[in-house]
């Protein structure tokens, strides 16, 4: 059962890795990049800072730094040196067969992805926070699409994305009620009834100036593509 797993996994990482395209090498270089996605986390914090009290404010700042650290400690400092499964660019099975970009070759070990536990444990986590759909949907997509780069740049397959997806949701989730009792404890439960607000008392107009963001972020990563792909 697991080599016919393995051996599935194998499949879809060869039908989803790379392209022919020098100019999609480009945009999926600048996804993956963790710098390309900072603006829109400044963003996120002046939203949730506009909507929070300082007690607040500090508690999901914290409660967000400690979900991208036990989901990266977690991914990276325990489970990769556990099973020590070969990313598919040291795997000598796909060394002559797989594209790679700017060569590329990420480190050693692959699963489980931290990209992918780290992004989907913040989708997780500020979904719940935010209780909003738009944001959901846009943090969705962005979870899915930076994971999905690791599989195009040839560092990571599918099955290392999957597993490292679910366990950023389990982290996300697992934090994000930490933080809910710690902050109905510390600054009282709130919740809104107001159709401008969602449940946890955020302004819906702030959640579509945060999707807007997320918006102009893809168009500078097509843009800023475009001089890459040249070079």
């Amino acid at each position: 059962m697991i080599e016919q797993l393995k051996a599935w996994d194998n499949s879809l990482f060869l039908a989803l890795n790379g392209s022919d395209s020098v100019y999609w090498d480009a945009v999926m270089w600048i996804v993956t990049k963790t710098v390309t996605w900072l603006p829109l986390l400044f963003v996120l914090l002046y939203v949730v800072m506009k909507n929070s009290d300082v007690r607040r404010l500090l508690l999901i700042i914290l409660a967000m730094a400690l979900t991208v650290a036990l989901a990266d400690s977690l991914s990276s400092a325990v489970i990769k040196p556990l099973v020590m499964r070969w990313r598919p660019t040291n795997d000598a099975t796909f060394l002559h067969t797989i594209d790679t970009v700017f060569g590329y070759t990420g480190g050693r070990f692959g699963f489980v992805s931290s990209h992918a536990a780290n992004t989907f444990s913040l989708f997780v986590f500020l979904s719940l926070l935010l209780r909003s759909r738009l944001m959901s949907v846009c943090l969705f997509v962005w979870a899915c699409l930076s994971s999905y780069s690791r599989i195009y740049l040839g560092v990571h397959f599918p099955g290392d994305i999957l597993c490292g997806a679910i366990l950023g949701m389990l982290v996300g989730g697992l934090v994000y009620y930490l933080y809910n009792y710690m902050s109905n404890r510390i600054c009282g439960e709130r919740k809104f009834y107001s159709s401008a607000y969602t449940p946890t008392g955020f302004l819906h107009s702030d959640m579509s100036v945060v999707a807007f963001a997320f918006m102009a972020t893809y168009c500078v990563v097509l843009l800023a593509a475009i001089p890459l792909a040249a070079k």
